[in-house]
């Protein structure tokens, strides 16, 4: 029997690819189905109001995202709750998402920046009472889990609190009322932090998960619930997650036993929309022009590309430890900015210490009208194609007019790293390539370290820029197979990279 030809193939894949984004948006938009849902601003509070269409005055609930997150991040946690009767509210802290103000205070102290946002989450709460019947609930994640709790503990109305991967330790045996404390099966820590508070109310019997402590009815409440096989990010979209805070209101409001209840299931569906533009890019990179006949590339292989591989990693954290890189009014994408820089920087100058190979690809002339316009198809695909399924369905990546010079600055960062980093494990050997990625991550590993207090907010980060270094990397590989040419993959990951991280990092005041 004869293989099917690559052009079979490709078409074949495209078919698939079209079809998982399709259904996979299908499921997406039927998950909304019977519910309002209505932007709308609280002040200068960018906020999302979800509930069912037509419904009665119903408790409301207001929902909170973590450090560098958004309104999408906690879209799931809404749905359920509206397509269960209550009445949802998500919005956008200052310096995050569409909020267009900087992150107030001094993120250093806990009085500064803490109160701030408490104060934000209370005037978020005083909107949600106006659409409810009076009775109204808390949801918050990672950051937002210490704040719902000091806002609730503040506003003793509050009749329910769900903190989502928390740190907090102002919760006591009975405040906030009715508590509810939810990590993921992968957040070690954060799980022992769950069974220490929950262990206040239940003392001197030690804490369990999954049992129910005190009485809802009287607001002293307490329980500690897993969601398996998921860790940060991906507890916000666990089905175990959704369940444990529907019931935790269920009972914290007094509803009566629900002969149905809905679940939203979004995080395959995400996942499937996301591998299904991916795939397409291979058939769609068929479009883009040959650029270098044979592939360009430094073609490195054994104890240079080692040497390579591992010495900018080392080098980079130990030289920015004593410079400064505090230069941008976002918290730690300055930081992130500097270390792709000059990451980058010593890559190219490793390169030019070893020798590169001198191939008939690199001595020959490169049509750089073909190479832009290859360049520009592949960002177009990358950041407003992919960026526009990012934004609609799990973090803002649509930037406030003030991030657009941040995107540049951090651009300039990028742009050494990516370029470099194409040039360095393409045409080398086949390992190269994630063997580079794994190197960036340790090396930002030993920033963390060097300086745990102002990098700390990096270990939130990382799983992010795995994700995207997975994404980016396919999208790159498949675009320089075809053009073969590193800077098509390089220019394209490093706008990406700028864009993701100027959107993300919190805005903060001068």
């Amino acid at each position: 029997m004869s293989r099917p030809t690559p052009t079979i193939a490709r078409a074949a894949l495209a078919v698939v690819a079209v079809a998982a984004i399709g259904l996979s948006l299908f499921m997406l938009f039927r998950a909304q189905a019977g519910l309002a849902i209505e932007p709308v601003p609280i002040g200068s509070t960018p906020a999302t109001v979800y509930r069912p269409e037509g419904s009665k005055p119903a408790p409301a609930v207001v929902v909170a995202h973590g450090f560098a997150g958004s309104q999408p991040l906690m879209a799931a946690f809404a749905t359920t709750f509206a397509r269960n009767g209550f009445v949802a509210i998500t919005f956008d802290f200052p310096g995050h998402g569409r909020n267009p103000r900087p992150l107030p205070g001094n993120v250093t102290r806990e009085g500064g920046t803490t109160g701030a946002l408490v104060d934000e989450t209370l005037r978020v709460l005083a909107f949600a009472r106006t659409l409810s019947d009076g009775r109204v609930a808390l949801l918050g994640h990672s950051m937002a889990s210490d704040v719902v709790i000091r806002a609730a503990q503040q506003d003793v109305d509050v009749g329910a609190t769900i903190a989502v991967s928390m740190f907090s330790r102002t919760a006591t045996a009975t405040s906030p009322r009715n508590l509810l404390v939810i990590a993921g099966d992968w957040e070690g820590r954060l799980k022992a932090e769950a069974l220490r508070v929950v262990g206040l109310a239940s003392a001197p019997e030690p804490s369990r998960e999954g049992v129910t402590y005190g009485d809802p009815a009287l607001g002293t409440a307490r329980r500690a619930a897993f969601s398996p096989n998921v860790e940060h990010i991906g507890v916000l979209f666990s089905p175990r997650s959704m369940d444990e805070a529907l019931g935790w209101l269920d009972a914290s409001f007094g509803v009566p036993p629900r002969s149905m209840r809905y679940v939203d299931h979004r995080g395959p569906w995400i996942v499937l929309l996301l591998t299904g533009f991916v795939l397409l890019a291979w058939p769609l990179s068929r479009l883009l022009p040959v650029i270098s006949d044979p592939p360009a590339g430094a073609g490195l292989s054994g104890r240079r590309l080692w040497l390579l591989l591992i010495g900018p990693a080392v080098l980079t954290p130990v030289i920015l430890r004593v410079v400064p890189t505090q230069f941008l009014p976002v918290l730690v994408a300055d930081y992130v900015a500097a270390h792709f820089a000059l990451y980058g920087l010593l890559t190219v100058g490793g390169l030019r210490l070893v020798g590169l190979r001198q191939s008939a690809a690199t001595r020959a002339p490169v049509r750089r009208c073909a190479l832009i316009g290859a360049a520009l198809a592949a960002i177009l695909y990358a950041v407003v194609g992919l960026g526009a399924v990012i934004d609609a369905w799990i973090a803002s990546f649509v930037p406030v007019p003030g991030r657009v010079l941040i995107i540049l600055a951090i651009l300039a960062g990028t742009l050494p790293y990516f370029l470099a980093d194409e040039w360095l494990t393409r045409g080398s050997a086949r390992w190269a390539y994630p063997a580079s990625k794994l190197a960036f991550l340790l090396s930002l590993a030993i920033a963390v370290g060097l300086d745990p207090r102002r990098l700390f907010f990096l270990v939130v980060i990382v799983p992010a820029i795995l994700v995207l270094f997975l994404i980016y990397g396919v999208l790159s590989t498949w675009a320089y197979r075809r053009t073969g040419h590193p800077a098509v993959g390089g220019l394209t990951n490093a706008v990406a990279f700028a864009w993701a991280l100027g959107v993300t990092f919190p805005l903060v005041a001068a």
